[in-house]
């Protein structure tokens, strides 16, 4: 009797078993759609898979040999040059009354316009509470090679006012607009011809190391040039042309600008002097401001 009771208790629990395997089964089949599968990888024998990088911290080295390192100072802390900055709308809002106690900011080179229609929506702003609180102040023009030289000089024009300028125009140049060099040189010499045709003296020429070694090597010798290069080792052009200032970060801070600001110096014996707006040379000649604005317009 014994022994029947345990084998009618095997063959329950085998049907129970069998029962289940056969819900499982057609659980799967229905589901077997929706079901996301992880696939691994298969290697091959001896073959060794590369190791994820992981980016480790790497402390300054002189923040541990140097015990009076300072990673907060900036150029214009450790050095005797005249320092400056430039500006444009990106900054929005500058508190100038704060910027203006900044003793070590002298000048200032705010945005005015870019091609032949853009005007720098904090300009007018700008100009006006720079001079108020004490800055030197020059205005520059984004260059377009592509735009007619002669909109865009009307356009920068309308806004860098000879009265109103402390500092030679500065033009930047940073782009070839998709032109060739010889294309994009002889674009900017007929730019370069009209700003001293209208204002009476050469400009500034800013631009990149990389971008002068490229385009500009050889071609524009008798101008002054900023270059932004940033770097802690100052800049070396390729045909080692003199450097009259440096851009030296487009990360700077100073109190009463929100964000980061570029920031440039004097290099070497360079100074303020050599930049400074002759008003004397402009007044002087025959064509006026407001003829040669009508010049251009026709």
């Amino acid at each position: 009797m014994k022994k029947l009771y345990i084998l009618l208790t095997l063959c329950m629990l085998m049907l129970g078993a069998n029962d289940g395997f056969a819900q499982r089964s057609r659980y799967n089949k229905h589901h077997s759609k929706h079901r996301t599968h992880r696939v691994v990888s298969k290697h091959k024998k001896g073959k060794k898979t590369k190791k994820r990088a992981v980016a480790q911290y790497r402390p300054d080295p002189r923040l541990l040999t140097d015990p009076n390192y300072d990673p907060f100072l900036q150029c214009e802390d450790t050095c005797s040059h005249v320092h400056g900055i430039d500006l444009s709308h990106y900054q929005g809002e500058v508190f100038w009354e704060t910027v203006g106690e900044n003793t070590k900011m002298a000048y200032v080179y705010l945005k005015a316009t870019e091609g032949g229609d853009r005007i720098d929506a904090q300009y007018e702003r700008n100009i006006d509470l720079a001079h108020r609180h004490g800055l030197k102040v020059g205005s520059y023009h984004f260059f377009r090679p592509k735009t007619p030289v002669m909109t865009q000089l009307e356009n920068f024009m309308t806004q860098c006012r000879p009265g109103e300028q402390d500092l030679i125009p500065m033009i930047d140049v940073e782009t070839t607009g998709g032109l060739s060099s010889e294309e994009f040189c002889d674009s900017l010499y007929a730019f370069l011809d009209l700003i001293e045709e209208a204002y009476h003296q050469q400009p500034l020429i800013y631009t990149f190391r990389n971008f002068y070694n490229k385009h500009l090597v050889g071609k524009i010798n008798d101008y002054k040039l900023m270059i932004a290069m940033y770097t802690e080792e100052e800049p070396v052009l390729a045909d080692g042309r003199d450097i009259t200032m440096w851009q030296y970060t487009s990360h700077g801070r100073i109190v009463g600008i929100r964000g980061s600001v570029d920031k440039s110096r004097f290099m070497g014996n360079h100074g303020l002097r050599e930049i400074r707006f002759n008003h004397i040379r402009h007044v002087g000649k025959n064509v006026s401001f407001f003829d040669m604005r009508k010049r251009v317009g026709k």
